[in-house]
């Protein structure tokens, strides 16, 4: 068990250096590696004393945007070798004492900038972070620790700053990353623990945790997260509680044997392979560390991890449970005209606005594309990708055939964005456009779309297209991977695209080379530009031919697809002979007198997307009233709901509607979803007709029991925002005579609630207790 030392600030000012150490710099403690060695030297052998393994360097602030406010930034790489070089001296005599090895990690802070916001750019304090690792490189670090990093932009451009540092000083050290988590449970820009791992794990980092902000119990919650899915190592620094403000100033409560009891419990919980301390911890907290953790060793983890994008706030895993990932497709300057005009003019906010109507209609990612002929595509990326990574909850598909302007989007985007796309289109060698594309994506830990074009062109057939991804295959997990695990050498982390045209056999070939590449590789993800297959169809015939053809691509084994969310639809909408006439389509199943394209396109002559759902609303008109009603659940349909359940109540009472009418619709909904023929959008627009179904009859329900038959708590754990079962439980309870505390969303498993004290039982205190279904 490896432990480190503890807080540097407090205890250098704690020595009372002089406004003349500091060099008038006042509060600029890094200047002290150079006008005081002696006072940082005495901090590292205080904690060496106690019996730490490592201290960090007193180089915190040595980074660009830090040192500007001193107006010292170009002296960032002496600072930084200067306090490597005292660490290292205090480190080599006490190792020479014993025998026992003792390391130096270069502290890399997160300045006083946020790139996400605005405050500067990335390339700017990439830079300045390069700088500073090449001074910790000089001065003798054992390791980088990227620390207290608070915005995933700032701590992707510190941990590429010090790969480039590595590279050009030939020193290869372990790269540790730390986020500083606030009492909100994210970063201080709203990231989960989720959107943390998912961006920064890629960057071929060797181990990842959490500092300061916060003490111990607050971080509880995110290392038990990282246990479960981290692929790499696990370290944990907190403060000595949460400050409590007095009058002399910020006063840690935690006292030694709590932090030692807390680290204790994280290393048996969730194998920790360093601990340390931060804020607040003095020597005697580490003493007392290094007692109770020196012998004890790590818990074996069994990390199960969910490869996926994220955006600034949240993960999304590529694999989703029982439907397909789907990437909006309106934000594409090439396939949106509404797009395309609206950045053409300038109308960003408009621009905005169509990415959080694809978030409203299911999307899980959104395809960015600003490519148009004439017009200055990085500066269309960075002003869309840069407003987009705070305004979209969704991460980014980042789509163009420039490299300048993939790269413009990876420098906006804090998240783990996915580049769209390689091909071998001129071929492979060290300068081609699939090199540079694809040395990018490992830069900066993006995903990797890769079509299956060669040098002859677009494969046509099944056995070419499989040809094709075998090859980008072996290549991109032989070649271009480091040797740290760095994207994208695991299967699981680049995507396979076969794009379709709509000539008879298109569709086969890609059903088929789908399905045999899954079975030869099933952790390489496929995805599809799905509207292909339906260009020159009207509008309501497009639905069909794309919801039936992405229906068959799904059972073949197809994980994504980029599409117009909200106009495919569930095959249950749809007649028999539109299915049966789209699958003769895309399967080429045509006969003497019989062309399904023209059967298509008479069946759909005339019709618009309008007129298909005004159709359907005929359709339900005509059943009868019981299995109208189911249908409205099923189908999502809200338009003539209250009349219907108006109705209903002149002969039915409302809980007898409920539970056999409209749960029994929820029941088909839960069926067709678990079978795949339902996606989750669709899922969520029956629960909320069900939802306003539910209190459309709520005034007319009798509760079976006016005492009510006791108290249910239910919530909804962190890291899972669906509540719509827990929302069906609560409505059923509620209406049966239960008393049903609801918490929400997002609760972490220690949450509590507290009865009213007329209604408290013998304790005070309601622990809620579940497992997360991840």
């Amino acid at each position: 068990m490896v432990v480190a030392d503890g807080a540097m600030g407090t205890m250098l000012q704690a020595q009372d250096p002089t406004l003349e150490d500091f060099e008038n710099l006042e509060g600029c403690n890094e200047i002290l590696n150079v006008t005081r060695p002696d006072i940082v030297r005495s901090v590292h052998d205080a904690y060496f004393a106690v019996g730490v393994d490592c201290v960090e360097t007193n180089t915190f602030g040595a980074n660009h945007t830090a040192a500007a406010e001193y107006e010292i930034s170009d002296r960032v790489h002496e600072l930084s070798e200067a306090g490597a070089r005292i660490a290292r001296e205090a480190a080599d005599e006490y190792a020479a004492r014993d025998g026992r090895p003792r390391w130096v990690l270069g502290s890399i802070g997160p300045g006083t900038k946020l790139p996400t916001l605005g405050h500067v750019t990335y390339g700017t304090i990439r830079d300045g972070y390069q700088a500073n690792a090449e001074g910790l490189l000089a001065g003798g670090a054992d390791a980088l620790l990227v620390e207290t990093t608070q915005d995933l932009l700032q701590t992707k451009a510190s941990v590429l700053g010090a790969r480039r540092a590595m590279e050009a000083t030939g020193v290869e050290v372990p790269l540790l990353c730390s986020m500083a988590f606030e009492t909100t449970g994210t970063m201080l820009l709203g990231s989960e623990i989720g959107a943390a791992l998912t961006a920064l794990e890629p960057l071929g980092i060797d181990m990842i945790g959490l500092n300061c902000s916060t003490g111990p119990a607050e971080m509880s919650e995110h290392l038990r997260y990282l246990t479960r899915h981290s692929r790499i190592p696990l370290l944990c620094m907190p403060n000595a509680g949460l400050p409590i403000l007095t009058k002399d100033g910020a006063h840690f409560p935690l006292d030694a044997e709590g932090l030692a009891d807390a680290q204790q419990n994280f290393v048996r919980d969730y194998g920790l392979s360093l601990v340390g301390g931060c804020c607040g911890t003095t020597p005697e907290h580490l003493r007392q560390l290094v007692e109770r953790v020196r012998d004890v060793t790590p818990s074996e983890r069994a990390p199960q991890p969910e490869p996926g994008a994220a955006s600034l706030y949240q993960s999304v895993p590529f694999r989703q449970d029982t439907s397909y990932l789907a990437i909006g497709e309106r934000t594409n300057a090439n396939g949106s005209k509404k797009f395309r005009e609206a950045m053409l003019d300038g109308r960003w906010d408009d621009c905005v606005e169509m990415a959080r109507e694809q978030i409203r209609e299911g999307a899980h990612m959104l395809d960015l594309c600003v490519d148009y002929v004439g017009r200055d595509g990085v500066a269309d990326m960075e002003e869309l990708a840069g407003r987009f990574a705070t305004a979209s909850t969704l991460p980014i598909v980042l789509d163009s055939t420039e490299v300048e302007v993939i790269r413009a989007g990876l420098e906006k985007l804090g998240g783990r964005a996915v580049i769209n796309s390689v091909n071998y289109e001129d071929g492979a060698g060290p300068e081609s456009r699939f090199a540079r594309v694809t040395q990018l994506a490992r830069e900066h830990g993006a995903a990797l779309i890769a079509l299956t074009i060669d040098e002859e062109g677009q494969a046509r057939t099944a056995e070419k297209k499989v040809e094709i991804a075998e090859r980008l295959i072996d290549d991109l997990t032989g070649n271009w991977g480091d040797s740290r695990g760095g994207h994208p050498r695991r299967l699981s982390d680049f995507h396979q695209s076969a794009p379709v045209r709509r000539s008879p056999q298109d569709g086969i070939a890609t059903i088929e080379g789908i399905r045999e590449l899954k079975r030869r590789h099933p952790k390489v993800q496929t995805t599809l530009g799905l509207s292909n297959i339906s260009f020159g169809l009207n509008p309501a015939a497009r639905i069909l031919l794309n919801s039936v053809f992405l229906d068959e691509c799904v059972k073949a084994g197809l994980d994504s697809a980029i599409v117009h969310a909200s106009k495919i639809l569930p095959i249950a909408r749809f007649s028999e002979e539109e299915v049966r006439t789209a699958l003769d389509l895309i399967y080429d199943r045509r006969a003497e007198g019989y062309d399904p394209l023209q059967k298509l396109m008479q069946l759909f002559e005339g019709a618009t997307a309008k007129s298909l759902k005004a159709g359907k609303a005929e359709e339900l008109a005509a059943l009868p009233l019981d299995e109208r009603l189911k249908r409205r659940i099923i189908d999502g349909e809200k338009n003539g709901l209250e009349a219907d359940l108006d109705e209903a109540l002149q002969s039915r009472p409302a809980l007898d509607i409920v539970n056999e009418t409209l749960l029994e619709g929820m029941k088909v909904v839960g069926e067709l979803f678990g079978s795949g023929q339902m996606q989750l959008p669709f899922v969520l627009q029956s629960a909320e007709v069900m939802k306003t179904a539910v209190a459309h009859l709520e005034p007319h329900m009798e509760k079976t029991d006016e005492a009510g038959k006791g108290t249910i708590v239910l919530a909804t754990v962190r890291g899972d925002v669906h509540d719509i079962g827990k929302n069906l439980v609560d409505i059923i309870l509620t209406n049966n005579g239960y008393n049903v505390v609801n918490l929400g969303i997002k609760q972490p498993v220690s949450a509590t609630w507290t009865p009213p004290r007329s209604t408290r039982p013998t304790s005070s205190a309601c622990p809620v207790s579940w497992s997360s279904p991840r």
